[in-house]
């Protein structure tokens, strides 16, 4: 593979590219993310944007907007504090046939999505409202798309793929994860599927979690290369252990157990599960044994138990009470062994005594009774909390810590009674359990520390997550870097002229 170094000096000087994948989870986030870490280390003032994103993991900007937690991570790897700029549609489901709908880090209401499917002529406004702001700052704009471009009953009105690289006029990046199984099958029938136009702006393809010998796969690289006329611009192998923020799906990683650890933690992993990215910092803590608990699944003995946020809280408090294993039941009998209990968000909610939703925020209109754990009451408004946290951890016995973290929530909750206040949430009198609003408090080390500690973990390792993030970016930037053919990558954005199409 050529050298980075030797080509950068002739890359163009502005560029706007898009990745796009043959499926979803084809790598294109992680390539956005690779590829910005890599020119940002280089100089280049570069930033990400993905047009549309649908995700329920979600990030707060400084300005007290909201966009997917992928862009965030991407932000980070551009060196980049993140903005609403670089996501202006954001949609998170709430069923399985609507979402709400974020513009430029604001909601502007529910819809289903038939009515998503006329709305997008306004949403593209924002977009390239967006798009336009990126590209007057930044040298370089690297473009995630989303889903695959070749779902050709999503082709009206697109915004998120070929619709928005057609409007802005840019090359475009196909990827494939070949550890999929029919890589090639992917690639040449997602080109069947575009316009001679779109087909024109695929510069070359980089095929993604590659196992083993690459000299067995060249022969299939060739016929590629023959058959369609676009080069190969490079075969990433697959990273084992590779620990980023996921853009939605909960990760398999994440459901590994592990006798051996110290201390089993237990989540409910239930329809409507938003901001999972909590738990990412248990997940490769080297005493924490991450246990996550889907449909149909009986929740195993733990130490400690956290209920998750929603982006439909009463819809998923229902699930819980109702799956077979019996989560009020086995929550009982937890708090009866001595086990602790946190909710975050949702699960905060989920935690008191009720949660209204009068005004069908999140769902159908009414109020349910929650598990009654904790004095609260909590009710759903139409102005959603959207904000950045700094403040303290207290808990009983130990040193008050510093913590941070996020709040992205539409409800409020009020206490009934007394209650104790620990600085970042609220602790039962038995002191057994805690609830909080706030995402994200596991990547503040000291924090993570002491509440693992309150959970019963008494000689717990600090693990700063935040490091670890930086590592495993540095650790992808550089996969990338070394198996990117950067003359072939340069060649083609230098000879992409869609006028010739």
């Amino acid at each position: 593979m050529s050298d980075f170094s030797a080509v950068m000096p002739t890359l163009p000087s502005h560029q706007t590219l898009m990745v796009q994948g043959t499926t979803s989870d084809a790598g294109k986030s992680t390539l956005v993310c690779a590829l910005g870490r890599i020119l940002a280390d280089a100089h280049i003032h570069t930033a990400p944007f993905k047009p549309q994103n649908m995700a329920l993991n979600s990030a707060v900007t400084a300005d007290g907007g909201e966009i997917g937690r992928a862009q965030a991570l991407q932000a980070q790897a551009c060196r980049l504090a993140p903005t609403t700029d670089m996501n202006p549609v954001l949609l998170k489901p709430n069923s399985d046939t609507g979402a709400q709908v974020i513009i430029q880090g604001k909601a502007v209401g529910n819809l289903p999505a038939q009515d998503y499917h006329a709305y997008k002529k306004t949403a593209m406004n924002a977009v390239l409202d967006s798009y336009q702001r990126l590209q007057q700052h930044y040298s370089w704009v690297l473009v995630e798309g989303a889903g695959s471009p070749a779902e050709i009953n999503l082709r009206a009105n697109d915004i998120a793929n070929m619709g928005f690289a057609e409007a802005v006029d840019c090359p475009v990046i196909l990827i494939a994860d070949i550890d999929r199984g029919g890589v090639f099958a992917h690639l040449l029938g997602t080109l069947a599927c575009l316009s001679d136009s779109e087909r024109a702006r695929v510069v070359g393809f980089v095929i993604n979690r590659f196992r083993g010998d690459i000299a067995l796969l060249q022969d299939g690289l060739d016929w590629l290369e023959e058959k369609t006329g676009k080069p190969v611009l490079g075969v990433l192998p697959y990273l084992h252990g590779l620990y980023l923020d996921a853009e939605d799906a909960v990760s398999q990683q994440q459901v590994e157990q592990d006798k051996n650890k110290v201390i089993n933690v237990v989540v409910p992993v239930y329809p409507r599960t938003s901001n999972h990215t909590d738990f990412d910092a248990l997940r490769v803590h080297p005493q924490v044994n991450l246990i996550l608990v889907g449909p149909e699944q009986t929740p195993p003995p733990a130490d400690f138990v956290i209920l998750p946020g929603s982006k439909n809280t009463r819809a998923d408090l229902n699930w819980l009470q109702t799956q077979p294993g019996n989560w009020p039941q086995y929550l009982q009998r937890h708090l009866r062994y001595g086990g602790k209990l946190l909710g975050i968000c949702g699960g905060l909610q989920m935690l008191g005594e009720s949660i209204s939703d009068p005004h069908g925020i999140e769902g159908t209109a009414g109020i349910s009774a929650g598990l009654g754990y904790l004095p609260l009451i909590s009710e759903l408004k139409a102005d959603k909390t959207l904000r950045l946290v700094s403040g303290e951890l207290r808990l009983p016995d130990q040193p008050v810590v510093a913590a941070q973290g996020y709040e992205i929530h539409a409800g409020i909750s009020l206490s009934n009674d007394d209650i104790q206040d620990i600085g970042c949430g609220w602790l039962s009198d038995d002191n057994q359990i805690m609830a909080t609003y706030w995402h994200g408090i596991f990547d503040t080390p000291e924090a993570l520390q002491q509440i693992l500690h309150w959970a019963g973990l008494s000689d717990g390792q600090t693990i700063d997550f935040n490091a670890i993030r930086e590592q495993q970016i540095d650790r992808l930037a550089l996969s990338v870097k070394q198996n990117i053919d950067w003359q072939k990558f340069n060649a083609a954005l230098q000879a992409f002229n869609p006028s010739v199409a």
